[in-house]
């Protein structure tokens, strides 16, 4: 699992952490994966469908696949 706490944005935090829990208890990729674009537009109603996708993916992309520790391209929210 990843350590949330190092993300610095409340969007980003939420998503990864719903990704995580929901791998936890058995959901598969896809199920978590839409789980988090539909959290993320919950945060943000203006983002399209696709740029939620995009941006969900990056995250999952940067911080479960490739386990970077840097921060990330994303919204401006704090």
């Amino acid at each position: 699992m990843i350590e949330t706490s190092r993300i610095a944005r409340r969007c980003e935090k939420a998503v990864m952490t719903a990704y995580q829990e929901l791998k936890y208890v058995g959901n598969d990729d896809v199920a978590a994966f839409n789980a988090c674009t539909t959290l993320y537009r919950i945060h943000h109603p203006e983002a399209s469908l696709n740029e939620a996708r995009r941006l969900v993916s990056e995250w999952i992309d940067h911080h479960v696949v490739s386990r970077k520790a840097g921060s990330t391209q994303g919204c401006d929210c704090p």
